[in-house]
């Protein structure tokens, strides 16, 4: 028996180091097909679930200056915008803040139409409200990707899985501390001048010039 769970812990430190390398990419992906879908569904009329609500609310955040038609295209095309920004990778910062401007106005129902959102009893969300609130996952799963812009990453750290049973495992932040990243940029700063008096060392130049 103990062999077994020592071939799965195995089996499971792989899966893990796996998804430590590609969870990241799948989940920009996945994130991008699904604005792609939802924003193309929006450039045919009465294809949309939320439609109704969407034309109703870009007419509220628009005073009523931008047509409901106009206004769903609008949407339909920010959102295939998102979507193929995070889908390629490429401008995946544009494609971070549109996500969430869009994300504003798409969960801004819940606050200019609560009445029709929550009718059930005891004010229970209807399926509009339930579709709304789930945009909640995406935001996080746009905030984890965000992460990525400056270089954050995960860090495989395998550890057995008998290990790890019987403790809250939280995951770990790498980051350099502010005096961390002045040490390494006196360093470097250290490393430049020392390059500099090398190589006018080896010119000749007397010291100074």
């Amino acid at each position: 028996m103990g062999n077994l769970f020592d071939k799965f812990d195995r089996l499971d430190t792989s899966l893990n180091r796996w998804l430590v390398a590609n969870s990241i990419a799948i989940l920009r992906v996945s994130l991008g097909l699904i604005f792609l879908a939802f924003g193309a569904m929006k450039f045919f009329p009465g294809l949309s679930p939320i439609e109704d609500l969407a034309t109703q609310t870009t007419t509220a955040l628009t005073f009523g200056l931008v047509p409901p038609a106009v206004g769903l295209v609008m949407i339909a095309v920010m959102e295939c915008v998102i979507g193929l920004l995070f889908v390629t990778g490429r401008f995946l910062r544009v494609g971070v803040w549109l996500l969430g401007a869009q994300m504003l106005g798409a969960m801004s129902p819940l606050m200019l139409f609560p009445g029709e959102l929550f009718t059930g009893p005891l004010y229970t969300p209807t399926l509009a409200a339930q579709y709304i609130v789930k945009d909640i996952v995406l935001v996080a799963a746009a905030l984890v990707i965000a992460a990525t812009w400056t270089g954050a990453r995960i860090v495989a750290e395998p550890r057995s899985m008998r290990s790890t049973l019987p403790v809250k495992v939280a995951p770990r932040v790498y980051g350099a501390t502010r005096s961390e990243n002045r040490s390494a940029s006196e360093r470097v700063r250290r490393s430049e001048d020392y390059r500099n008096y090398a190589g006018a060392r080896d010119r000749g130049d007397p010291p100074g010039e």
